[in-house]
């Protein structure tokens, strides 16, 4: 299969199939207008920091991720939990928030697992109907679903990504399970599991562009991990172009666009990959965080500020279209379980191997216990980053919508607290970056 996958993949490059591809509908005007967003993280696809309490009520320490979620506890008292979750956790008055806040994009993360546990995992299904109401809810408030994969699944309303894929592709807990490696790039019946998923989405959705206009195929693999990793995922990258720009089983074409993820390289490592006019539809995203590393926890606040702004030069020189898809007003990694569940933080030295900077007291949490002046950074660095991803690229996708005790990352708590203007395009201050 995945020969022909690539056969098929060269010959849409081929100048016979052109006039089709120029005549490519987005469902969103990708190129004349900018892309707003937020995350619907630690929904479908469980992250221990955004929601502690459903790792911490199982009493074992064990359970990291989703797949020991599944694996570590009874069956029917997980599947009991994370019912509850999926009905609660977002429902359509999110989704009213979120186009009443101006914003056109949903991203929404998905386990590979909820079409597909063939391989044995342990993971509990059941989500897909959230996926087809999520879809529905987008479509009643005017918003786009963007779906992207990992070891899971992402959606971005007006877009698809899967987050997550067999063995995982980053060793993440948010791609599903947690691993000292990733293992999806080694067997081949992982990455046709992934592309079966794949088809599968392409199917359910090239039919509904105008809610769902784009499918990302696999969010964050860890390219950086090995050179057949990277290898890998370029070819899936083509591979995954011609499943989803040809859903209908003959030469007719979707409109649906493709979102590659950048793979944790350089924008100017994808220059003439896929361009254009041989590959139509094609958009890269890419993450930038600044809380990841002991030197960016001991940056000043003046010094994440700049380090925003100096990002429109890269982002404005990507051979395509770029989105920021994951990003924050956080500049530390304080939260609980950021890390992972049972790992400290670089900020506070509580992360193995890390310098403290100081305590984390006041800095994550609830909102209640932020200064004010640490309220007007978490406003002029939102600032900066979306003014820069604007002005550089196409647009932004920030992470994540709400969180049970991390307000400093949650665009809900930014709204409700002054940091987040309620029309996005508000600033407070426009001169940050000159």
């Amino acid at each position: 299969m995945g020969g022909i996958r690539h056969a098929f993949a060269v010959l849409i490059s081929g100048l016979s199939l052109l006039p089709t591809i120029l005549a490519l509908s987005y469902g969103f005007p990708y190129g004349s207008q900018k892309v707003r967003g937020v995350n619907l993280g630690g929904w479908l696809v469980l992250e221990p920091w955004i929601t502690p309490s459903l790792f911490d009520n199982t009493g074992d320490s064990r359970i990291v991720d989703e797949y020991t979620f599944g694996q570590y506890q009874d069956k029917a008292t997980a599947q009991a939990t994370l019912q509850n979750h999926w009905n609660t956790w977002i429902t359509e008055s999110d989704f009213a928030a979120i186009a009443a806040a101006g914003l056109n994009h949903v991203r929404l993360p998905i386990g590979y697992w909820a079409f597909d546990v063939s391989g044995g995992e342990p993971y509990i299904q059941g989500q897909l109907p959230y996926l087809t109401k999520a879809v529905t809810w987008a479509g009643n408030h005017g918003l786009k679903v963007m779906i992207s994969t990992k070891d899971e699944v992402d959606i971005n309303v007006r877009s698809l990504s899967i987050i997550g894929a067999p063995g995982s592709q980053n060793g993440y807990d948010n791609s599903g399970q947690r691993m000292s490696s990733p293992t999806w790039q080694t067997k081949q019946s992982n990455i046709d599991r992934s592309h079966a998923i794949i088809t599968q989405l392409g199917a359910m959705f090239a039919n509904n562009v105008n809610v769902v206009p784009t499918i990302a195929p696999l969010n964050e693999p860890a390219g950086y991990f090995s050179s057949q990793l990277l290898s890998v995922t370029k070819q899936y990258w083509f591979d995954s172009y011609g499943t989803i720009r040809y859903p209908f089983g003959s030469s007719q074409q979707s409109n649906l666009a493709v979102m590659i993820h950048d793979a944790f390289q350089p924008l100017s490592y994808w220059d003439n990959f896929m361009p254009a006019p041989n590959w139509q539809g094609v958009l890269i995203d890419t993450h930038i965080y600044q809380m990841f590393s002991v030197a960016d926890n001991q940056m000043s606040n003046a010094q994440h500020i700049s380090t925003a702004c100096s990002q429109a030069s890269s982002l404005s020189t990507s051979p395509l279209w770029v989105v920021v898809g994951e990003w924050t007003p956080a500049a530390n990694d304080c939260a609980k379980y950021l890390n992972g569940r049972g790992v400290g933080s670089r900020y506070d030295g509580s992360y193995p191997g890390s310098t403290r900077v100081g305590s984390c007291t006041g800095l994550t949490g609830s909102a209640s216990t932020f200064s004010s002046s640490y309220k007007t950074f978490l406003r002029q660095y939102w600032e900066a980053q979306v003014m820069t991803f604007e002005k550089g690229g196409q647009g932004w996708i920030q992470w994540t919508w709400k969180a049970e005790n991390a307000d400093e990352w949650t665009y809900q708590a930014g709204l409700a607290n002054g940091w987040i203007p309620q029309n996005p395009t508000s600033f407070k201050y426009p001169t940050i970056c000159e």
